[in-house]
């Protein structure tokens, strides 16, 4: 049986911020950005077939943000332009960092102190395959169980061999943290952090809504 879907007055908004940077692997950053659009979309129909017609405000509000504000272009060339430059975005619940070419976030340390000054705020750090190395550079995931694309999982570990590095898990949950496997990994990811924050109910509705399988456990 599933979990009853929270009703609006107890599913706060829950604001996240995406980083997007150039090199960037495109759906590591596409994949969660349309699973929380799309849960949005399904939340407000799923009331109005409850019957609820008042207005609510959206589950996931999402803020995206690039080192500068500048426009960046992803690993397969297409350009994408953030809302903000990550200094000056507004503060959120939730941090996510996908992956792609991570090597010049890594070698920015005014951006490694940026994610971890909001690490310590949020609720929720997550990252989608390689961005996992940026949050362990950024001190987010010390002492934590994590995992990356399986291709980088040896490297991951060599860098921080405080880490316990997962090989097999779809995602990986380490308190606040969780880290994804590889580029469509992410997708599950994102789908267990609604079902966390919003139910299963939705989780599921969401997935329907996008075609995709999605399985509770990683």
């Amino acid at each position: 049986m599933t979990a009853p879907f929270p009703t609006p007055e107890h599913t706060a908004t829950v604001s996240v911020l995406m980083l997007m940077f150039n090199d960037v692997e495109l759906l590591d950053f596409a994949g969660p950005y349309e699973v929380f659009t799309t849960a949005n979309r399904m939340a407000a129909r799923m009331r109005l077939e409850a019957g609820d017609t008042t207005p609510a405000a959206p589950v996931f509000e999402l803020v995206t943000a690039s080192v500068d504000g500048a426009p960046v272009r992803a690993r397969a060339g297409l350009r994408l332009s953030p809302d903000h430059a990550l200094a000056t975005a507004p503060a959120t619940t939730w941090v996510l960092v996908p992956g792609g070419v991570v090597d010049q976030l890594l070698a920015n340390p005014a951006l490694l102190a940026e994610l971890a000054r909001r690490g310590q705020h949020a609720g929720c750090i997550a990252s989608v395959c390689t961005g996992a190395f940026v949050l362990a550079a950024a001190g987010l995931l010390q002492h934590a169980p994590a995992t990356t694309h399986w291709e980088d999982q040896a490297d991951l570990a060599q860098r921080h061999p405080d880490l316990q590095v997962l090989d097999g898990p779809r995602w990986v949950e380490a308190g606040r943290c969780i880290t994804s496997a590889g580029i469509a990994a992410g997708i599950d990811m994102a789908l267990h952090l609604v079902a966390r924050h919003a139910g299963t109910a939705l989780a599921q509705r969401t997935a329907r809504q996008m075609d995709t399988p999605w399985h509770q456990h990683p």
